[in-house]
């Protein structure tokens, strides 16, 4: 059966890595209880994740930098930041594992010998910072190890060599089917994290993980105990797949600096090493939760086969911006089911937006519906543009160039919109240009080339949020076989919009 792991403890019901949720976790039935520890200024092993007191206790000071006096001054009883001490006392007659961990080599040492000092008959287990688990192994040869990993692909027989791992510790978007296999070949056990989504968990046990770790603890032990491996439901969880993706995607670009610009058709086809790093991890993670699946992406390729499920990735879409110093790029990720897309995640690194969608589930940014037709009354509504009889007047539309050169019609549709005092706007990311619509970004869009890749998602995030999406022939459809595509706000921007673009092309 596989072992649930509450992660900083009960922290759903009580504050993180507190004694008060590692009791309630005890109570609760969980297998295992992972904490984090940390040094204090004057070297006292305590439980904390964050490097700072910051997102939990709202003081602007680095652990690392206060003494433990200090520190005990912050809550009380056992809702405060206890000693690892501390928590074997708790735990000396309980059943659960203590999983400790830690995320930089720091604390190992000192943790392991406050452990190896109490006496405890606590069952006591090592996760965390590569380094730190080789100091442990390096002090206590019989020491349970959960060896870090972060690749879609197993580690072999060398890669476990020297840590000699009772457990393979990984994000849970890495784990599929054949990578649990070939690590319970070595005779190792899988364990995964942070797992808080139903359907995902459902799917995790479904193919055998040894163990999940989930700030949701009583969810988890009740999927297990009812068997809901039996149900899971593939859409949701790809929805929820590629909003993980996306929200990765979002924090690589922010902390990556791009170091190298290459070219591929023509000098202003841009290709960074940003690019090609999410395209492998996206590829890799898709190919893990959803084997069967096929994948397309903007730099590496693939075909799309009628009978099987397909993604459309445009890892960076306005790579010319990124290659330029413009802070204007989008991620963008959609799953294609019998030629329509049924699930679509758009993001905006530089303002951490990130906006998703799924066929009849409606469209959402960060956690709140859009929502363009304003009789939604439970819904956020967009702001509204273009009043009067003309939705066009005093708007403003968006285009985007057809590689690094304007599409046939262009120049004239932006001279007819500037007659009716309508803006045109070229910001460089096809993908944010459409989906920005949904986010109330302008009375419309209009893209003089479909490519799935660049627009699938935000086709079908506009669709959901309310809007109007046509292909050149003014038929409704979120992937055009050929030619440009239109999204606008409402029917009757759309129709204007239509029939300007279809005359200035036509000059």
């Amino acid at each position: 059966m596989t072992a649930v792991v509450a992660h900083r403890g009960d922290s759903s019901v009580h504050r993180e890595n507190t004694l008060a949720a590692i009791r309630s976790a005890i109570a609760a039935g969980a297998d295992t209880i992972e904490i984090d520890v940390r040094l204090t200024g004057d070297g006292e092993v305590v439980l904390l994740h964050d490097a700072t007191l910051q997102r939990l206790w709202g003081v602007d000071e680095h652990l690392a930098n206060l003494t433990l006096a200090e520190v005990e001054k912050l809550g009380g009883g056992e809702l405060r930041i206890p000693l690892l001490s501390d928590v074997l006392h708790l735990m000396h007659d309980a059943a659960p594992l203590l999983l400790i961990d830690m995320d930089s080599p720091e604390p190992a040492a000192a943790a392991h010998r406050v452990v190896a000092a109490s006496g405890s008959t606590v069952r006591v287990a090592w996760c965390g910072h590569i380094e730190a688990m080789r100091m442990i192994r390096r002090r206590d040869a019989a020491a349970e190890i959960w060896m870090p990993w972060a690749e879609a692909s197993a580690p072999n027989a060398l890669d476990v060599a020297e840590l000699r791992p009772a457990v393979v510790n990984l994000p849970h978007v890495f784990v599929g089917r054949e990578l649990v296999a070939a690590i319970h070949s070595l005779g190792v056990r899988v364990s995964c994290w942070t797992v808080d989504d139903a359907e995902q968990m459902a799917w995790l046990l479904s193919i055998g993980v040894d163990s999940i770790t989930s700030n949701r603890l009583a969810l988890l032990m009740c999927l297990r105990d009812n068997d809901a491996a039996a149900t899971v439901q593939m859409i949701p969880r790809a929805r929820l797949i590629a909003r993980e993706l996306a929200a990765w995607a979002v924090e690589y670009v922010r902390k990556h600096h791009v170091t190298s610009v290459s070219t591929k058709a023509n000098p202003a086809d841009h290709v960074t090493e940003i690019d090609l790093a999410i395209e492998r991890v996206v590829r890799a993670v898709i190919g893990a939760q959803f084997a069967d699946h096929c994948f397309v992406g903007e730099e590496f390729g693939g075909e799309a086969q009628a009978d099987r499920p397909c993604w459309y990735l445009d890892p960076v879409d306005g790579t010319a911006n990124l290659a330029n110093g413009m802070p204007w790029t989008s991620f963008s990720l959609a799953l294609v089911i019998n030629g329509a897309p049924v699930v679509g995640v758009v993001a905006d690194p530089w303002r951490g937006v990130i906006v998703e969608a799924e066929a009849g589930g409606g469209a959402w940014s960060n956690g709140i519906r859009l929502c363009l037709d304003k009789a939604d009354a439970e819904a956020v509504s967009a702001p509204a543009i273009g009043p009067g009889p003309d939705p066009l007047r005093g708007a403003m539309v968006s285009t985007e160039l057809a590689a690094h050169a304007a599409w046939s019609g262009m120049l004239p549709m932006l001279e007819a919109l500037s007659q009716r005092y309508c803006t045109m706007r070229i910001m460089g990311s096809g993908t944010l240009t459409v989906a920005g619509i949904a986010l109330g970004h302008g009375i419309g869009a209009v893209i003089g080339r479909f490519g799935p890749v660049d627009h699938l998602a935000a086709v079908l995030i506009v669709r959901e949020a309310g809007g109007v999406v046509l292909d050149e022939n003014g038929d409704d459809t979120l992937f055009p076989s050929s030619g440009g595509v239109l999204a606008a706000a409402n029917r009757q921007a759309a129709e204007q919009l239509h029939t300007l673009w279809r005359e200035a092309v036509a000059r």
